[in-house]
């Protein structure tokens, strides 16, 4: 039966080449460790995402007078009408077939 048995394929096993992850976990726990007698200064802040939220928008005017109004500011009451009163002539249109309104 040997020559009809699946072989169980090999697995997959990455070697870092540039990195020794071993050296790099030890590295970080001495230096929290040095942190934590004050030898070092503190760790410097991670990376988050609402640390930068908004910083944009508030150095340039488009953007900041955008953000103040979004949508809202650019289609007022009379271009919805104008745009509600295009659409049904255009259904009309579509129904009847005739261009006259």
């Amino acid at each position: 039966m040997g020559m009809f048995a699946a072989r169980e394929p090999r697995r997959f096993r990455r070697v870092s080449i540039y990195t020794d992850e071993r050296k790099d976990k030890l590295d970080k726990l001495v230096k929290e460790v040095k942190r934590e007698q004050g030898e070092l200064p503190p760790a410097p802040e991670d990376y988050t995402h609402d640390r930068f939220r908004g910083k944009f928008s508030q150095f340039t005017p488009r953007t900041h007078s955008f953000s103040e109004g979004g949508w809202g500011r650019n289609f007022k009451w009379p271009v919805v009408l104008v745009a509600i009163i295009l659409l049904l002539m255009l259904w009309k249109f579509l129904l009847t077939g005739d261009p006259r309104f």
